[in-house]
């Protein structure tokens, strides 16, 4: 089983101290990944509904500081040697996917293959009109984005027409050195699902239980299927804060690799950059070395 931390670039991590401490000690513990959030700006008063907590509101209403994925993960990718670092998620659709192409191939190279795109639709309307990007239409414009992203990624001279993005002969250089950057796909609706199998290498339902999420890694599956691509080679990660508790651990982790799960996210168990290394380096020993591939 491989283990992520979650909202990594947050808080006092979005600062280079505390940063490297935590990537560092992440790495050392023998976390597989790194995962950041993403919020180019919150809008004071906004009345969108935050899908991930029981109040619809966002922890610190969007004031809590989070530094910018590519930015972060270039500093931290010169920190570190072999954690991946994956957006978890970033909103696709509200970005210019030529340049997101390119900010992602360029970490690629700069991270040794490290990088991973996690990508999602997003929620905050109010972030998309700030942008000046089209709220409506986010879901079809990413699933075209990555489209367009991985026919630059993989042509040194490509050609690509959609709804949204069309060029001719188009060059991007450096191209990842594997001619590809995985793409993960965030959400936890059907939609999202069947997404995942379409088009994702993987897929990072950011909430949902033992009991609720078999029927959506199914649905995803099915959906792989259904497109012609291989369902068992869809990577599937969880977000189970519960598995820092090493006297049940070992149980969650078991139930969760029955489904097919292959990686488990937790998040910060202390915002305290040293206490949080501290708290890693336990949970490397007492569960991570234990829990097997």
């Amino acid at each position: 089983m491989k283990f992520g931390l979650w909202y990594a670039s947050v808080g006092p991590f979005s600062f280079p101290d505390a940063a490297v401490t935590v990537a560092t000690a992440a790495e050392a513990a023998g976390f597989e990944s790194l995962w950041t959030g993403e919020h180019v700006a919150v809008p004071v008063g906004y009345q969108s509904e935050y899908p991930y907590s029981e109040s619809g509101r966002m922890a610190g209403e969007g004031a809590i500081p989070m530094a910018e994925p590519f930015v972060w993960y270039a500093y931290i990718a010169a920190k570190t040697e072999r954690i991946r670092l994956v957006t978890g998620i970033l909103v696709l659709a509200q970005r210019e996917p030529v340049l997101v192409a390119k900010q992602a191939a360029t970490l690629a190279v700069l991270s040794r293959d490290r990088f991973a795109l996690g990508v999602g639709g997003g929620w905050l309307r109010e972030e998309f009109e700030a942008l000046g990007a089209d709220f409506p239409t986010r879901t079809r414009r990413l699933e075209e984005y990555v489209a367009a992203m991985r026919a630059l990624w993989a042509s040194d001279k490509a050609d690509f027409h959609g709804e949204f993005v069309s060029f001719d002969q188009l060059q991007m250089s450096p191209r990842p050195p594997s001619g590809s950057v995985p793409v993960i796909i965030g959400g936890h609706t059907e939609a999202a699902a069947r997404r995942a199998g379409r088009i994702g290498d993987g897929f990072f339902p950011a909430k949902g239980s033992l009991e609720e999420l078999p029927r959506l890694f199914d649905l995803a599956r099915n959906a792989a299927a259904a497109a012609g691509r291989d369902p068992s080679a869809l990577e599937l990660s969880v977000h189970d804060p519960s598995v820092v508790d090493p006297t049940t651990a070992r149980e969650k982790i078991e139930q969760w690799r029955k489904i097919g799960v292959h990686r488990i996210i937790i998040s910060p168990t202390s915002f305290d950059a040293n206490q949080l290394a501290e708290k890693m380096g336990r949970f490397g020993e007492e569960v991570i070395r234990h829990a097997g591939n």
